[in-house]
């Protein structure tokens, strides 16, 4: 966490100096919007689509939440299609399709693994309409979920999802850069459904129609050989010391989860969607005898170089049944 993040959420004194700034920066964010988001469904556009994305900078759980849509969807006789700025990625030319055979680092590790986790088509460009173009040119689908994307408003959208998180929730209140806020909170009240990650810090106004979001650790799935253990009890020996390294927006929550482990954690936080390198855990010091733990979002980019030692965290998202039943009707009446 930057000096400047961690002054958002102890909620220093001395941002209010960066007020001014930020009524700035919240005014141009308003005008660019007006000019740039189109309210009327172009005339080629007949796919319901869904922007899935959050208000505040850092990790709030969007991924595992876009995931878990998908495969809900799939279940109900939908055919979705995704699409996604492909952070971290470098392809050599977009739109992109991505699959579970594609080079991660042309596709960015999100992207990849969702359409790993998912079976879906996944098409990835900086210019998110031009991916979506791409997808429903190529592809049967019959629901679009664009992965991130609240603030790309030349994209248009149906329904948007907005993904809080419960523990750090809107920090201070205020927008870049006195706080990590994309736009006001104001927000909250034009999108179609809110869905809060864990169990909320206090209670918000804003958040009095959110819907509830857990991420519930299952197992433990080494990167080699693909063993899998229990998360539950005690997965390694005791005495072993866990070794957590992480390229999130907010680690923390990661951290939280192995907490719960019985045993001695050490952490490695790199910038979020780092590309990881086996030059990375050498320099660290990362110790070749004892577990190392990652997310399944991290592992994707380090299987080329893992030892037998790697492990990721698989977990499970647990949705309120009413939201997936809203969210489904929502999509059947556009």
């Amino acid at each position: 966490m930057s000096f400047l993040e961690r002054a958002w959420h102890k909620r220093a004194g001395w941002l209010i100096l960066l007020w001014p700034v930020s009524v700035l920066f919240q005014a141009l964010t308003k005008i660019r919007r007006a000019v740039q988001q189109s309210k009327q469904r172009p005339a080629d556009l007949t796919t319901p689509l869904i922007v899935i994305g959050n208000i505040s900078l850092g990790g709030t759980g969007k991924t595992p939440l876009l995931i878990t849509l998908s495969q809900e969807l799939q279940k109900q006789g939908f055919k979705p299609g995704i699409i996604s700025r492909g952070y971290s990625g470098r392809a050599p030319s977009y739109p992109l399709a991505v699959n579970s055979d594609s080079d991660v680092s042309q596709s960015g590790d999100e992207a990849f693994l969702i359409a790993q986790k998912t079976g879906c088509p996944v098409y990835v460009d900086p210019d998110r309409s031009a991916a979506l173009h791409a997808l429903l040119l190529h592809e049967d689908v019959d629901v679009v979920l664009s992965d991130d994307g609240l603030q790309h408003y030349k994209l248009y959208r149906d329904l948007e999802i907005v993904v809080v998180d419960g523990h750090r929730l809107f920090s201070n209140g205020f927008c870049m850069p006195a706080g990590p806020l994309r736009e006001s909170m104001l927000r909250l009240n034009e999108v179609h459904h809110i869905v809060v990650n864990g169990e909320p810090a206090r209670e918000i106004p804003q958040l009095a129609r959110a819907s509830k979001m857990q991420l519930e650790p299952r197992t433990l799935v080494n990167l080699v050989s693909g063993e899998k253990r229990p998360f539950a009890g005690a997965p390694f020996n005791m005495g072993n010391k866990l070794q957590a390294v992480s390229a999130l927006g907010n680690p923390q929550r990661f951290y939280t989860l192995l907490e719960r482990l019985p045993y001695e954690l050490e952490t490695f936080s790199f910038p979020d969607h780092h590309s990881f390198t086996a030059a990375d855990f050498k320099q660290q010091g990362i110790d070749d005898h004892q577990p190392v733990v990652m997310t399944e979002k991290d592992a994707v980019k380090c299987r080329q170089f893992a030892k037998n030692n790697f492990w990721y965290l698989s977990v499970e998202v647990k949705l309120e049944s009413q939201f997936v039943e809203r969210l489904i009707e929502d999509i059947r009446q556009v």
